[in-house]
């Protein structure tokens, strides 16, 4: 019932925004001028048609394709038009994302309850609905964009992967790559985590690992996992060797390592080094099993690899205002972001003494990492914060505006800034190091720095995949934080929405309506 519940919310206010969205704004806007026209082309069946603009693959025409398939028998019934064609229109295909969305929430269900198998129903559906009200998702839900498609599949092949079929994954994540290129980074992620449940499944079997005492401090986002309990004096016991030698004890810390599909684990206390040699010597003595499983994703990635170097580049047009950049900053505004849409989680007193009592129990490494991570946060804001023309040219972007009167304000800002990027950052460390292995949160962070570093235009688009994994893998139980955010994301979404429909435009150097956009 679950599923349900959450697919009939999500579809009571996609249904009625859609016909107000088409209602006072049917023609094409912003990059639905090519994204509309080419769908219409495939429509059409002319295939080898191809608009030079257009920087994603032909992923979500596809899918639009299976879409208007669908929708031509009722069309064709209620005599609105005979021809194929012609149901192509602007409101048509943007009902593509319509559609998208209620299986996207769906989707964000089902990880929710494989993730978190204790949960009650009444909780994930919550959980569920608000994330569906995220608002970069929401909003481009009623626009023809590929990011409503390109979230959607990537949660697919997600949701797969989390029930150990590989080859359908690694399918689903060739048709992720198809909607949007850097996708392929989002694939090597859910791979990489596939390979750590594994090993980690596989070490549990052999009765490999021992068990630490709980943590010292019990935290809102721990909850109870099959077999253990948190807050228990558990006996310590160190894992023999990866290979399995039951005579040879090694001594040391201990931790408690589960699935990751199967709930919240323990905090661990070995630290990255140890978890990343464990997890290699155990991959190695899984080679051939885990080569098997996972060489689909390779295959992936080879013929990814064999399409940039016959086209040149990542993107397929535009490749002048899309190349590739070495903009570090990005990482710093995703984290900013990120933990701003999740305020109630991560700006509270509570999470402030978190991470100061995080501090003081691993001096001296503490202040160690903060003052690296300060002066790398410096030295990207100084050398790596690219601005892109596009950011600087148009005024219909919110991104523009942040630009201008936040970080542009004075000559300090950027710096001044610095402090709450690294702070975001620890703080989302400390937040999914309680609930996941550190090999899993490095790994995280990687994906996200591959995904983000490159793109050299500001657009927080391009947050909504890591921002998913991140909310996802968080585990805030919470039902207030929750609610907060439930409401944040509305009020934003209304405003965003108000903004768009209701507040036009117009540009003294360019004929027609304008109107404001993520």
């Amino acid at each position: 019932m679950g599923r349900v519940t959450v697919a009939l919310i999500v579809s009571s206010w996609v249904i009625p925004i859609s016909v107000l969205v088409n209602r006072i704004v049917p023609d094409p806007y912003m990059d639905e001028i090519f994204h509309v026209p080419q769908a219409q082309q495939y429509c059409k069946g002319n295939f080898t048609s191809w608009d030079p603009m257009i920087t994603t693959p032909p992923g979500l025409y596809f899918f639009s394709l299976a879409h208007v398939a669908s929708l031509f028998p009722g069309i064709l019934l209620t005599r609105v038009t005979s021809l194929y064609s012609d149901t192509c229109s602007t409101s048509i295909l943007r009902s593509t994302n319509g559609a998208l969305a209620v299986i996207c929430s769906i989707l964000i269900y089902q990880i929710i309850t494989c993730l978190r198998p204790t949960l009650d129903e009444r909780k994930a559906t919550l959980y569920a609905v608000v994330l569906s009200l995220y608002p970069l998702h929401w909003f481009f839900t009623f626009l023809y964009y590929t990011d409503v498609a390109s979230l959607t599949v990537v949660l697919a092949m997600y949701s797969v992967s989390l029930k150990k079929n590989y080859l359908f994954s690694a399918m689903l994540g060739a048709l992720a790559v198809l909607i949007r290129q850097t996708n392929i980074i989002w694939m090597l992620f859910v791979a990489c985590a596939g390979m750590i449940d594994c090993t980690l499944v596989r070490r549990k079997d052999k009765g490999q690992l021992g068990y630490t005492n709980a943590p010292d401090q019990k935290s809102d986002y721990l909850a109870p996992s099959e077999g253990v309990a948190a807050g228990s004096n558990l006996r310590k016991r160190r894992f023999n060797n990866a290979v399995g030698n039951p005579d040879h004890t090694i001594t040391g810390t201990s931790s408690v390592s589960l699935p990751l599909s199967s709930g919240p684990v323990s905090l661990l206390r070995s630290s990255l080094f140890d978890e990343i040699q464990d997890i290699l010597l155990m991959a190695w003595h899984l080679k051939w099993e885990l080569l098997v499983s996972f060489s689909p994703f390779v295959l992936v990635l080879v013929a990814f690899v064999a399409f940039v170097s016959w086209n040149g580049s990542v993107v397929l047009g535009a490749k002048e205002a899309h190349a590739v950049s070495p903009h570090f900053a990005q990482v710093l505004y995703y984290s900013l972001v990120s933990t701003l849409f999740m305020a109630p989680v991560h700006f509270t007193p509570s999470r402030a003494a978190s991470l100061i009592r995080s501090i003081r129990k691993n001096m001296p490494l503490s202040l160690f990492q903060w003052f690296t991570a300060f002066t790398a946060g410096f030295l990207s804001v100084h050398f790596f914060s690219v601005a892109h023309p596009y950011l600087l040219a148009d005024n219909r972007h919110y991104p523009f505006y942040i630009w201008r009167k936040i970080i542009k304000l004075h000559w300090s800002m950027k710096y001044v800034m610095v402090p709450l990027y690294i702070y975001s950052w620890f703080s989302i460390s400390n937040v999914l190091s309680k609930v996941q292995k550190k090999i899993w949160v490095l790994a995280y962070f990687l994906a996200s720095a591959a995904a983000l570093i490159p793109a050299p235009l500001i657009e927080f688009r391009y947050y909504t995949i890591p921002f998913f994994f991140l909310i996802l893998h968080s585990h805030v139980d919470d039902d207030r934080s929750w609610l907060f955010m439930g409401i944040l994301f509305t009020a934003i979404n209304v405003f965003t929405m108000f903004m768009f429909l209701f507040r036009p435009f117009h540009w003294q150097h360019e004929a027609g309506t304008q109107r404001f956009i993520w």
